[in-house]
């Protein structure tokens, strides 16, 4: 076929060349094309899978992290105050109808073990293995190990000791002694041995001896024959996975970035800082050299030899000797020769962007820790009484969060293991003793933590606004004290004892103003008007 015949069958309708066509299509990511998804494409697996393969670099990168950059290491302990703060303490709740008690009995014998369990949790020898922490400093501790590694492990040995009371003990595990170590076979995935529903059986870990210093591994069970746990393990994450792995996992790479910005900065001020003259000359180097020297200075030259270029290269090379700048007599003014120009250079860093993009980094660190951007940085300078009351109210739902799925099952397990030794013992009467325990332990050792309470940009106006809710009926006095961090039975019980105490003192009682109106008046009733009175009334009082 020539030329002439396959330019007319292309252009012919009849028989008209076929050009594929995209497809039309409606799904997600437009076909994932272009410089946005082309390149992306990661592979979807289990979590469990995820944070095996990248747990051990995370865990040390982010423990490296908290130990060498003060703005972590200061976020971390804030997170830590607003969370745990002096320790959270115990409200005993226990489901009375479930084991036969009344509830003025659940009343009081929840006082009572609530006064029980201060001496074990305040007292180091008592609560920690090592005799080191309170429990107050165990929270502490455990959700200093939650941020640095996503878990907390602990366990719960029986140690008695002489002088204490207590047998029941904790022990803080350090999340990297936990084998991570798969096995099939035993249904084991990262040192945790799972039945087929994926209850954890028992773990793999390994302890050091602090007289040998050598290290051996050992297996111990989730929980004894009677049900009590013998070992703590909290971690929050996704469906499927075994093991935690540390918050602060996705802003490594801004704090590495906020690191390299502050050492680039600071490097760049100070080349400008060495590097702050230059001298602008027709002339030649070395008497460019010798008008900046003294008549003494140059008298010793000569008598020595060295050319003024020869003292200067020798001066450089002791400059990088001895890392000092020496500028010579301070004050002095050197007198150049004309047609020559000294100009000082001031520093140009930081850039006028540093503070703004040095600003949005810091923010996604506070976010991904839990702090706003003003309390991790301490830096309130565009913040307002609004932007500051709206912040602190969002994290604080975060510090909720942590408080009851992180550190409240630490300590209810903790708690529930104590209160079993305490009923065991007699101390604390309980309806069939152990063995109604035993039979109803969920329902017996159910308890709230609580910590401190929501911080406010200003008291007088949440103490304004509490008064009104409570005016208008939808905010209790149990609402109030525990929006303020309070326990309302440990209020009325302390206002109780201050009114005998009072009395006993012959001190007059407080002069309670009640609830204003929005008019001032703090009366319930209208005054009666004397001139509205019945004109019988008057005549006959005459």
């Amino acid at each position: 076929m020539g030329m002439m015949e396959r330019v007319r069958d292309w252009f012919a309708p009849s028989r008209a060349r076929s050009v594929p066509r995209p497809a039309i299509r409606a799904d997600f990511m437009r076909g994932n094309r272009g410089v946005v998804f082309g390149g992306w494409r990661p592979a979807l697996r289990e979590a469990a899978d995820d944070v095996g393969s990248s747990w051990d670099l995370a865990a040390a990168r982010t423990i490296d992290l908290i130990q060498n950059s003060g703005w972590m290491a200061g976020a971390i302990d804030q997170a830590v105050a607003n969370t745990v703060g002096t320790g959270l303490r115990l409200k005993a709740m226990p489901e009375n109808d479930l084991f036969g008690m009344s509830n003025a009995e659940a009343e009081s014998w929840a006082q009572t073990v609530e006064q029980r369990w201060s001496l074990w949790a305040e007292k180091p020898y008592e609560c920690d293995i090592e005799g080191r922490r309170s429990f107050g400093l165990l929270q502490a501790a455990a959700f200093r190990s939650w941020f640095a590694t996503g878990e907390i492990w602990a366990e719960l040995p029986w140690r008695e000791r002489p002088g204490g009371r207590y047998g029941t003990k904790v022990r803080l595990v350090p999340s990297h002694r936990i084998v991570r170590r798969n096995d099939k076979l035993r249904g084991m995935v990262q040192g945790v041995r799972m039945d087929p529903d994926g209850l954890p059986v028992s773990y793999l870990a390994t302890r050091k001896d602090l007289l040998n210093g050598y290290t051996q591994e050992y297996e111990v069970a989730a929980r004894d024959a009677l049900g009590r746990a013998r070992v703590i393990h909290v971690f929050d994450g996704m469906p499927g996975q075994v093991r935690g792995i540390s918050p602060l996992t996705p802003a490594l790479q801004v704090a590495r970035q906020f690191d390299q910005l502050s050492d680039a900065t600071l490097t760049a001020a100070i080349l400008q800082t060495v590097f702050a003259a230059s001298i602008t000359s027709d002339e030649p180097t070395e008497e460019v050299l010798s008008g900046l020297l003294t008549p003494q200075e140059q008298a010793r030259l000569s008598a020595s030899g060295i050319s003024p270029w020869d003292a200067y290269i020798q001066a450089q090379s002791g400059w990088y000797d001895n890392a000092t700048i020496n500028l010579g007599i301070n004050g002095r003014i050197a007198h150049l020769f004309p047609g020559q120009k000294l100009e000082l250079h001031r520093a140009q860093h930081p850039h006028s962007d540093y503070r703004d993009f040095a600003a949005h980094l810091l923010r996604e660190l506070a976010r991904c820790i839990g702090l706003t951007y003003e309390s991790a940085t301490a830096d309130y300078t565009n913040a307002t009484y609004s932007s500051v009351r709206m912040a602190s109210g969002e994290i604080f739902q975060i510090t909720l969060y942590r408080r009851a799925h992180i550190l409240g099952p630490f300590c209810t397990a903790v708690y529930e293991a104590w209160l079993e030794e305490e009923i065991a013992r007699g101390g604390i009467p309980f309806p069939r003793g152990l063995d109604g325990f035993l039979a109803n332990r969920s329902a017996a050792s159910r308890a709230i933590w609580r910590g401190a309470p929501k911080p406010q940009a200003d008291d007088l106006k949440m103490a304004k606004a509490h008064e009104i809710w409570c005016r208008l009926g939808v905010m209790t006095d149990a609402a109030i004290a525990e929006d303020l961090g309070h326990d309302i039975e440990d209020v009325y019980a302390q206002r109780a004892r201050e009114k005998a105490l009072r009395e006993t003192y012959g001190l007059p009682d407080h002069q309670y103003q009640g609830i204003t109106t929005p008019s001032g008046d703090q009366s319930e009733e209208p005054a009666e008007d004397p001139a509205a009175q019945d004109p019988s009334e008057d005549s006959s009082q005459q």
